[in-house]
Order: structure tokens, then C-alpha cells, then sequence
């Protein structure tokens, strides 16, 4: 009995690998226009497709995620630092345009089986004749995107706030300055 309850549960993992989809790495620049595009098609579509995605983002801005981002950039051998690049499975892709969604919807597909294949047709198809219906009934899936975080014994450095502060009181005195010039010519030619 234990023998059949082993091969049960491999089996069990067995068909649940060839079942799942591949999941989604997505390293981004938030100022990257490219990667807004490749990020709307997943988080509108995909996610909606394939009910068993799963999707992390890497905002490579972040210091403590360039090594993360550098180790993507050597699996997929990219010499360029360029994003969007998308992990799907084994398989890379930089760059974003809208042609290459049936590459990333074959790079997803790549370990299903037939059914979870015909259950993403009819998502797919329930998506064209109504998006908004569909994604009300699913609104559980804008769960499938994650934020990559990284561990706890790396801490994060936060600089955007105290940068931020500097640059408004930088750009403050450049135009107090500016104006000071003005003025002061202005003075000098009467």
C-alpha cells in the first residue's frame, strides 16, 4: 500500500509539471517605454490566458537587484543591458513589440498539456468577446504578478526620497540664481 501511495504522488508531480506553465521573469526600467508595453500585454493578457501563471518583476533601477539582472544577462547571453528581458522557461527575449506576443505565448505553452492548452484558447477567446466581463470574473489573477524583492540578509538601500529632495533644492537655487543674473543685468544696462 505505501508503495502504490509513493507512486501515486510521483505520478501526481509528474502530471502536474507537464501541466504547469512556463512562469515569467520580467526585468524593467520604469522609465522604459518598451518595458510598459511588454508589462501591460502580460499583466492584461496573459495572466487572463493562463490561469497558472506566474509572473515576477525585476525593476533593474533598483542597486540591489543588478545582480539579479546580470546573472539573467549571462543565462541568456546577452552582451547588451538593454530591457525589457523576459525570462519565460529556458527561453530569453529582449526587447518588446507587439509581433513577438505569439513567441511569448509559445515560450509559455511550451510544458502544457493538451487541456491546459484548449482552456487558454477559451480564455483567450472569452478575453476578444468581452475583456472587461472576463477580468471581473478573474480578478483574482492580478495576484499571478509579484514584485522581485531580495532577501532580508541584503538590505535595500532607499535612495529616491533623499535624491529627490536634493535635485528640487538644486534646480530651487538654479533658478534663484537665474534670476539674480537677470536682474542684475537688468539693473546695470539702465
Amino acid at each position: 500500500m505505501k508503495t502504490l501511495s509513493i507512486l501515486s504522488a510521483i505520478c501526481g508531480v509528474a502530471f502536474m509539471s507537464a501541466a504547469s506553465a512556463a512562469d515569467i521573469t520580467i526585468y524593467y526600467s520604469p522609465t522604459c517605454p518598451h518595458c510598459h508595453h511588454a508589462r501591460e500585454f502580460i499583466s492584461s493578457t496573459l495572466i487572463y490566458e493562463y490561469p497558472q501563471l506566474k509572473v515576477t518583476e525585476v525593476n533593474v533601477f533598483e542597486d540591489a537587484n543588478r545582480p539579479t539582472f546580470e546573472s539573467a544577462l549571462k543565462k541568456c547571453e546577452y552582451e547588451s543591458g538593454g530591457v525589457p528581458v523576459l525570462v519565460i522557461g529556458e527561453k530569453c527575449f529582449q526587447g518588446y513589440a507587439d509581433f513577438m506576443q505569439k513567441d511569448l505565448r509559445d515560450a509559455v505553452e511550451a510544458d502544457l498539456d493538451d487541456a491546459a492548452k484548449a482552456t487558454a484558447a477559451e480564455n483567450k477567446a472569452a478575453l476578444e468577446k468581452d475583456a472587461d466581463a472576463f477580468k471581473s470574473e478573474h480578478a483574482d489573477r492580478k495576484d499571478a504578478i509579484s514584485e522581485y524583492v531580495v532577501a532580508a540578509e541584503q538590505p535595500q538601500k532607499k535612495t529616491n526620497g533623499g535624491s529627490t529632495i536634493w535635485f528640487y533644492a538644486f534646480l530651487i537655487a538654479l533658478v534663484a540664481a537665474l534670476g539674480f543674473v537677470l536682474v542684475g543685468n537688468g539693473n546695470k544696462k539702465k
